[in-house]
């Protein structure tokens, strides 16, 4: 898909027509991808550049705090000398003003058509546990499912935390493992059986389905959005 550099506002020629189309383009991809119920990577990125824009028009510091692992030192250095050129050259900063106010509204526009999938895909969920669950849930397997299709997929994950700013963070990574047809053979607790037969490394895991009514695409919606679920579910346990 069409991508933005995250200095792409500031890049070359600081023009409102040449960023308005730029931007246009990139938005009109990410929106097709909306239309295919297709949310990730994009709806990501499109947050991503909101919130980049919005951090570098109130305090170009923030920049360096919010974002450390996406920008650069030398991207962070590019944006706060044009922060200081803003600051000198009024022709300039009301362009870049112009560019900034119409792509965060424009932006925010396809960030809530995003969100709104997000949402519907969210509250069809629901989370169960099969069996026994044992007390270290950081480590086991998920059972993605659509109610209205026969197949299973289940994915091994793996829950870690990080801390920063004296704030802990819970990560949650997930390999897929295999399909299963549900049938009355394959039923949740069977697959769990096999599972820990066939992959002696985690005896005695934690395991949860994650159902939803809804047919969106596994990879870039389902999947995610169930992975940000689950998370959530086991902070509130």
């Amino acid at each position: 898909m069409k991508t933005l550099s995250e200095t792409w506002f500031a890049d070359g020629f600081i023009d409102f027509e040449l960023k308005k189309y730029t931007l246009l383009a990139y938005l009109q991809e990410v929106n097709k991808y909306f239309n295919e119920a297709k949310l990730y990577p994009q709806l990501a990125d499109v947050i991503f550049h909101y919130n980049n824009l919005v951090a570098f028009r109130e305090n170009k510091k923030y920049l360096q705090e919010q974002f450390p692992k996406k920008l650069t030192g030398i991207q962070i250095e590019k944006l706060q000398l044009l922060y200081e050129q803003m600051i000198e050259d009024d022709e300039l900063m009301q362009e870049l003003e112009t560019i900034m106010h119409y792509s965060i509204a424009t932006m925010k526009t396809t960030i809530s058509n995003g969100t709104e999938i997000y949402e519907m895909v969210e509250q069809s969920i629901s989370i169960s546990p099969i069996g026994i669950i044992p007390l270290d849930t950081r480590e086991g397997y998920l059972f993605l499912r659509n109610t209205n299709a026969k197949q299973t997929k289940v994915y091994q994950y793996r829950l870690s935390f990080f801390e920063r700013h004296d704030e802990q963070y819970r990560t949650l990574k997930t390999n897929f493992v295999d399909s299963w047809i549900s049938n009355i053979v394959n039923t949740y607790e069977n697959i769990k059986g096999e599972l820990i037969r066939n992959k002696t490394e985690l005896p005695n895991p934690a395991v949860y389905s994650i159902e939803t009514n809804l047919s969106y695409p596994v990879e870039e919606t389902f999947l995610p959005i169930a992975k940000r679920s689950f998370v959530k579910f086991l902070t509130a346990a």
